[in-house]
C-alpha cells in the first residue's frame, strides 16, 4: 500500500470559518463582545441549560467553577488519576486539596467504589472526567453523594443550597455526547453532557470535535434557590478582572463607568474566537456523525484482532468520538512506544492518552505515586491513540488498520 502522511488530529476549517474570522476583525469588534453571547445562547440552547459560559479554556471554566463554588484551602477535592493535567490544576490553583482515585479495572472509567471510599468531611467537590466523550456513570456519582451527605460541611451560601459534595464534570472531550435516561412512564429522554453534573466545563481546543482555536464553555443546572443570571453574573466578573461592565458593555453611549468588584481574574473569550465556534456549531451534526462512521470502521477491524476500544455508542449513552483509545493485550511499554515508532514510519502519528498524573513530576513533587494506582497504569501502559478526525478519509483508515495489523504480524 502507498504510503500515506496521516497527521493525529489536525483543525477541520473551512473556507466559512476564514470568512467569519475576517467579517468580524472588518466590525471592529474583536474581544468579548456580540459574538460571544450569541455563541453562549446556542451553547446553552443545544445542552439544554439555562445558561452558559465562554471562556479562553476548559482550564479556566473549571477554576472558575471551583472559585464560585467557594473551594479553597482545608477544601478536599475528588477526581481520576487517568485524565490530563487539567482535570487536576485548577484544585492545586485554589489551594484545595487534591485527592485521586484509581480507574476500575480494564477501564479507563474512574472507580466508583473508590470515589466513595475517599470521600471524608473536607470533600467538597468531585471531578469525574468524560474521557474520550464518553459519558461517566453520573447515576452512580449522584448515588454516592446523596449517600456520603451526612459528612458534607458546607462553608458558604452556595455549598448549602446543594447540601451535599458537588458534582463538576470535566467534559473537555465530550460536547456533544449524551446519555439515554429512561423515565418513570418508561419514556427515554436524550440528556446532554453540561445538563448531567451539576457543572461542566468543556475545551474549544485545536484539537477538539468543535474548536475555536483556544477556549472552553462551562454549563450549570439549575441550583435551588439561586438566580441563574445572578451566577452568570459572578462567572463574568470572574472571568474579566472583577469589572462588572465588559468593553462592549462600556461602549454603548454614556456607559463608560464601571466598577471593580473584586481582584478577580483575566480569562474572557474573544468574538475572533467566537466567530469560529459559530461556523463549527452549524457543522457539528455532520462531524459528530463522520467521527462515528470512522470508529465503527476502528471497531470492526479491532474487535476481530482482539484488542480492546472504548464503548462510544451504546444503548445507554452516545460518546461525542473524541478519541480512540487502543488497548493491545499482552504488551508493555516499550512495545507500545516501538509501535508507535513504526507507524510513524508508515506516516501515520498517533498518541497515548493518557500518561496517568501520578507519573508527573509536578503530581510525584505533591506526594503522588503510580503504585498506589495500578489499574491506570495497566490502561496505560498498552494503550495508543490512532488518529481520529473529519479530515480522514475511508482509504486513511483503512490505511491506519492496515498499519496497526502488518506491525503486529511481524
Amino acid at each position: 500500500m502507498e504510503k500515506r502522511q496521516i497527521t493525529f488530529s489536525p483543525p477541520d476549517i473551512t473556507e466559512a470559518e476564514i470568512e467569519a474570522v475576517a467579517d468580524t476583525l472588518r466590525s471592529g469588534w474583536i474581544t468579548t463582545g456580540p459574538k460571544c453571547k450569541e455563541f453562549e445562547k446556542k451553547i446553552a440552547q443545544f445542552i439544554g441549560t439555562d445558561k452558559a459560559v465562554v471562556l479562553n479554556s476548559a482550564t479556566a471554566c473549571l477554576e472558575s467553577i471551583l472559585r464560585f463554588l467557594g473551594i479553597g484551602a482545608g477544601d478536599e477535592v475528588i477526581t481520576s488519576a487517568y485524565t490530563y493535567t487539567a482535570s487536576a490544576s485548577p484544585v492545586v490553583h485554589v489551594g484545595a486539596s487534591l485527592k485521586f482515585v484509581d480507574c476500575k479495572k480494564d477501564s479507563f472509567e474512574i472507580d466508583y467504589d473508590a470515589i466513595e471510599n475517599a470521600i471524608t468531611e473536607k470533600t467538597k467537590v468531585i471531578i469525574p472526567v468524560d474521557i474520550a466523550g464518553v459519558p461517566c456513570d453520573y447515576d452512580r456519582i449522584f448515588e454516592i453523594v446523596e449517600k456520603k451527605k451526612n459528612l458534607f460541611q458546607p462553608s458558604n451560601d452556595i455549598q448549602k443550597a446543594f447540601g451535599r459534595i458537588i458534582v463538576a464534570a470535566d467534559g473537555a472531550h465530550a460536547f456533544g455526547a449524551y446519555i439515554n435516561k429512561k423515565q418513570p412512564d418508561g419514556t427515554v429522554n436524550k440528556i446532554m453532557v453540561g445538563n448531567i453534573a451539576d457543572f461542566t466545563s468543556f475545551s474549544f481546543h485545536a484539537v477538539k470535535n468543535l474548536t475555536t482555536a483556544e477556549g472552553g464553555s462551562l454549563t450549570w443546572r439549575n441550583i435551588p434557590g439561586m438566580d441563574n443570571e445572578e451566577i452568570y453574573k459572578q462567572f463574568m466578573l470572574l472571568s474579566l478582572h472583577g469589572q462588572t461592565k465588559d468593553a462592549f458593555h462600556k461602549n454603548q453611549l454614556g456607559a463608560w463607568e464601571y466598577d471593580i468588584a473584586a481582584p478577580l481574574y483575566k480569562c474572557n473569550m474573544t468574538d475572533i474566537q467566537a466567530a469560529i465556534g459559530l461556523v463549527q456549531f452549524e457543522r457539528y451534526p455532520a462531524l459528530l456523525d463522520r467521527r462515528r462512521q470512522i470508529i465503527g470502521k476502528y471497531d470492526e477491524a479491532f474487535k476481530e484482532m482482539g484488542y480492546k476500544t472504548v464503548p462510544h455508542f451504546t444503548k445507554d449513552h452516545t460518546s461525542s468520538g473524541h478519541l480512540y483509545l487502543l488497548r493491545i493485550p499482552g504488551i508493555d511499554t516499550q512495545k507500545r512506544n516501538d509501535i508507535i515508532v513504526k507507524m510513524a514510519e508508515r506516516g501515520i502519528a498517533t498518541n497515548v492518552h493518557f500518561k496517568p498524573l501520578p507519573m508527573m513530576t509536578a503530581y510525584k513533587n505533591l506526594g503522588f505515586d503510580i503504585s498506589d494506582y495500578p489499574n491506570a497504569y495497566h490502561q496505560y501502559e498498552n494503550e495508543i491513540t490512532l488518529p481520529l478526525h473529519t479530515k480522514l478519509s475511508d482509504e486513511d483508515v483503512d490505511y491506519i488498520i492496515s498499519g496497526i495489523r502488518e506491525i503486529m504480524a511481524d
